[in-house]
């Protein structure tokens, strides 16, 4: 060692000033430009990872979905087991007026809930106790007592099977079965909740490619109007309105035809899935698309013109649409009526709803969803499967197809036929 580094060492081992003087020369922490430099690596890490973690829980909820229609596709294999037969759409008890109904004695008998529910029952309700909902199914095949007074005293005792599934007296409100949203009906993607809705409902019956005739005859009594046979002539899905149907009147078998599909509910936003256009004088009838073809805003081709403005229906922009629960698609699980609980294969998935000035009794009702692209669909024989919105559906603006007469809606329209001996051969 030199005499310098020798005198050095002897300096800095008598004095902290050397010792402190080195020491405050080192660096002790990260520069501005080090600083952002991190900041900017984990800006885009998270950049890149958050889409990633938002595709993954979309994945797991629409699993989830799909797991749903699987335990109700069981559900109606496990109906048909039991009772040899589907459960019915649109059906239900039949009101039967009092002696002292009309002038002088009970009025509006029809929209009194002790005279039952007029037939309007979803297909759902039968499935209640093959889902591990034994409970609601007892409450609703029970007389319901209900305090609809709050004043801690029974005040109108709800028949079995329920008053009509539609707001209309402030005692249905209390009639809970009605009022309540069911774990197995609801889509986890889907984020409709609450008021101004009854019970929501994310799956619902086909029907077919028809949806004219909702309400004929009861309980396929063909004696009791015209109508009766106009529904089972044309409406040719898996599920008929009113009516009884079999495993053995799917013709085109189970594996071909859909029963059941998804619906999105409705956040009263005017979305055309959800949100009801109306047109006037059977329009929809002879085209389906009308609504499509006119009633779209072009800058927002996902919703309807002016939705709130009253209108005729025959013009852009000139279209009546009902305001909440009363033409919300999904808004009432237990009422059949097709712009609540139906489905039918007119339309390509997620396009638009559409209906004549009494939407109740019938619709041009597609399935929709809140998943990216597409909808899931419950086929016949209990697969579940997700049909892309651009599957080939044919000439959506041709009228309503004729019994016997070849679905003109293309693939989708065939998938929903039940004994049409239109049979799909590839994968769809």
């Amino acid at each position: 060692m030199s005499l310098f580094n020798t005198f050095l060492l002897f300096s800095c081992s008598e004095s902290e000033t050397c010792f402190m003087s080195n020491r405050s020369k080192s660096r002790t922490g990260f520069t501005l430009v080090e600083l952002l430099v991190v900041i900017a690596i984990i800006g885009v890490l998270v950049g890149l990872l958050l889409p990633a973690v938002q595709a993954a829980r979309e994945a797991a909820r629409r699993m989830s979905c799909s797991n749903n229609f699987k335990q109700l596709g069981l559900a109606v294999h496990n109906y048909h087991s039991a009772y040899n037969q589907l459960p019915t759409n649109y059906g239900g008890t039949t009101p039967v007026a009092p002696l002292n109904a009309g002038p002088g004695g009970v009025t509006n008998w029809w929209e009194n809930s002790n005279f039952g529910n007029h037939e309007l029952l979803s297909m759902l309700i039968g499935l209640t106790p093959f889902v591990e909902a034994q409970g609601t199914w007892e409450q609703i095949s029970n007389p319901f007592p209900a305090d609809t007074n709050n004043d801690g005293t029974i005040d109108i005792t709800f028949p079995a099977m329920g008053p009509t599934p539609t707001p209309g007296g402030a005692d249905r409100n209390y009639y809970s079965p009605w009022m309540t949203d069911l774990p197995f009906l609801r889509c986890p993607s889907d984020p409709g909740r609450g008021a101004p809705t009854m019970g929501r409902t994310n799956y619902a019956p086909c029907v077919g490619d028809n949806m004219n005739r909702w309400n004929g005859g009861k309980n396929g009594d063909l004696t009791v109007n015209n109508w009766a046979m106009g529904v089972q002539s044309r409406n040719r899905g898996f599920f008929i309105p009113r009516d009884v149907s079999k495993f053995r009147d799917i013709l085109d078998g189970l594996s071909n035809t859909i029963a059941m599909a998804e619906i999105a509910t409705d956040l009263n936003d005017g979305d055309k899935r959800t949100s009801l256009a109306v047109t006037t004088g059977g329009t929809y009838l002879s085209n389906p698309n009308h609504c499509e073809q006119n009633f779209l805003d072009p800058e927002r081709p996902q919703f309807w013109i002016d939705p709130d403005s009253p209108g005729s229906g025959q013009s852009p922009g000139d279209e009546p649409r009902g305001l909440g629960a009363a033409t919300s698609r999904g808004a009432r699980w237990a009422n059949a009526r097709p712009i609540f609980a139906t489905v039918n294969t007119i339309l390509a998935p997620n396009k638009g709803v559409c209906a004549d000035s009494w939407p109740e009794n019938g619709a041009i009702a597609p399935p929709s969803s809140r998943h990216q692209g597409g909808v899931h669909i419950l086929m016949g024989d209990g697969a579940v499967k997700f049909i892309t919105d651009s599957i080939e559906a044919g000439n959506a603006s041709a009228p309503m197809p004729n019994p016997g007469q070849k679905s003109p809606y293309g693939v989708w329209g065939a998938l929903g036929t039940r004994a049409s001996r239109e049979v799909i051969d590839t994968e769809f």
